[in-house]
């Protein structure tokens, strides 16, 4: 009996361990400074919550064209918890569909993936905008993706200036995010006086973009007003959010739009493409002028109404110190992932996954 008993309480410590483990398969640049993004900044609060809150977090940094992840969770027991990027589920999906007969995984779409994820138990979308892209695509039933927005940090409010002059663009210096369509539209904004813009984000990614850009700068003579500030973090990056008046996000493309959330937790009004889940970011807030994207005779349009009207820049600014009540915490992300993570680690016997996961497949197709 005594012999039984310790066994019952070695196995009840095994299956605690296991569900409270997770492993979390996510870019090995998560923490390098010099590749800073709005992914690697969610995968870190995710990981700092998730461990905050008891979670055995095991890392697994996958380097792009290294060590394979499916090599990687080909050594997992069954029934581990496994916790993917969606970059590098989209990357390895197919040898990831192999792994998911024996392993209980949810991959965290940051973006709309390109390829079919219907091998995970369940999809985390960042935006409501990616989860109904997603579906709408058929790359993931309805009932297996839920969404977990991105939180902000608590953060000092911005004291804005009357003039409003000073611009702040946050975000890799890539094509995507749109940096030329801001500075076109400022080369025909000249006349305007005392207005600056500043540029964060990489300049390394697309050095030929930013070379580009450069040059524009130069021709129009706007050396002085622009400044490429590089990539910035902690105490730096609130600097300079603590010196904006507004936060322009010209994006062609982009999931949710982080950077608005950040601006409106300071009451930082924003102009921003209407395009992804920029409009979702806004919400109801009012707070945002949105433009077309890859526009910038409207981007123009509308910075020049924000210099020429102080009613609208009194109007956007109140709204935009009033969103700060509203703006989500990291701590309701993480809690949102915990229910997903807690469910999935109970939801089905991987001795048996092998059938569940053909009569998915069999069903969707």
């Amino acid at each position: 009996m005594g012999e039984l008993f310790e066994i019952t309480v070695s196995e009840a410590a095994t299956v605690s361990e296991a569900a409270t483990a997770v492993h979390f398969v996510v870019p090995d640049a998560i923490d390098d400074p010099q590749r800073v993004s709005g992914g690697n900044t969610y995968d870190r609060h995710v990981r700092d919550g998730l461990r905050s809150a008891g979670w055995d977090v095991r890392m697994v940094p996958i380097v792009e064209g290294g060590l394979l992840a499916a090599q990687v969770l080909a050594e997992l027991p069954d029934g581990a918890l496994v916790f993917i990027d969606g970059l590098i589920a989209v990357r390895e999906s197919v040898a990831l569909a192999v792994q998911s007969p024996r392993l209980r995984m949810i991959v965290l779409a940051h973006m709309v993936e390109s390829a079919a994820l219907t091998w995970a138990d369940r999809v985390i979308a960042t935006s409501e905008w990616t989860r109904s892209e997603l579906i709408s695509r058929i790359l993931v039933r309805p009932e297996d993706i839920v969404t977990a927005h991105p939180g902000t940090d608590p953060a000092t409010m911005t004291e804005v200036s009357p003039a409003g002059g000073r611009l702040l663009c946050v975000g890799v210096v890539a094509p995507h995010k749109g940096q030329d369509v801001l500075i076109a539209s400022l080369t025909h904004l000249t006349g305007v006086s005392d207005w600056t813009c500043t540029f964060v984000g990489s300049v390394t990614t697309a050095p030929d973009f930013v070379a580009d850009l450069r040059r524009t700068v130069r021709d129009a003579q706007l050396a002085t007003r622009v400044n490429f500030a590089g990539t910035l973090e902690g105490a730096a990056l609130d600097a300079a959010y603590g010196r904006a008046d507004l936060v322009v996000v010209p994006s062609r493309s982009e999931s949710f739009g982080m950077v608005i959330a950040e601006a409106l937790a300071r009451g930082i009004p924003v102009i921003a493409s209407r395009v992804g889940g920029i409009p979702e970011a806004v919400s109801s807030s009012g707070a945002a002028m949105l433009v077309a994207a890859d526009d910038a005779e409207a981007l123009e349009a509308a910075l020049r109404e924000w210099w020429v009207s102080e009613a609208v820049r009194t109007e956007l600014t109140a709204a935009a110190v009033e969103a700060r009540a509203t703006v989500r915490s990291w701590r309701s992300t993480v809690s949102r992932i915990e229910s997903v993570l807690h469910e999935v680690s109970h939801s089905r016997d991987v001795s048996q996954s092998a059938d569940v996961s053909h009569s998915r497949t069999a069903v969707w197709a």
